[in-house]
């Protein structure tokens, strides 16, 4: 444990690699949990990695849907579907294998619980994006 206290206190001397910390805040965005994989800080990664592909797996088990782009609405509804979709994107590698497969985009508005599942959806990848900015500020030597 030692040895984490003074690594940490050399990276916040050092005021830290803006280079790894761009590559340990892709990693965040793109692996849920992996910039703090990558940051040796296992139950905090674990942790929060968990708690994104969680809600992702509950958010898709209660019938929500993803968004994507050009969805082909004409005029301005069209932007509607910006917010959401930036959402969904926060989850980086789920988001990802779930469009090559084309799983999750069928809206399933008939449902009781399908509001609820877009929110799970949209929450998480909204708390994936606070994960990569921490694991970012923790390499950068921001916080500790």
């Amino acid at each position: 444990m030692a040895g984490k206290d003074a690594r940490d206190e050399a990276l916040m001397q050092s005021g830290g690699d803006t280079g790894r910390a761009w590559l340990i805040g892709v990693a965040a965005w793109l692996i849920p949990g992996g910039g703090h994989f990558l940051l040796g800080r296992w139950q905090r990664g674990v942790l929060l990695g968990g708690a994104v592909l969680l809600m992702f797996i509950v958010g898709l088990l209660f019938k929500g849907h993803l968004y994507s782009f050009g969805g082909g609405d004409e005029g301005a509804s069209g932007l509607l579907q910006i917010p959401p979709t930036v959402a969904n994107l926060g989850t980086g590698v789920l988001y990802l294998v779930c469009w090559m497969l084309n799983f999750g985009f069928m809206e399933q508005a008939k449902e009781a619980t399908y509001e609820y599942g877009n929110v799970f959806l949209w929450v998480a990848g909204l708390l994936n994006y606070l994960n990569m900015l921490d694991a970012f500020d923790i390499s950068s030597g921001r916080k500790l």
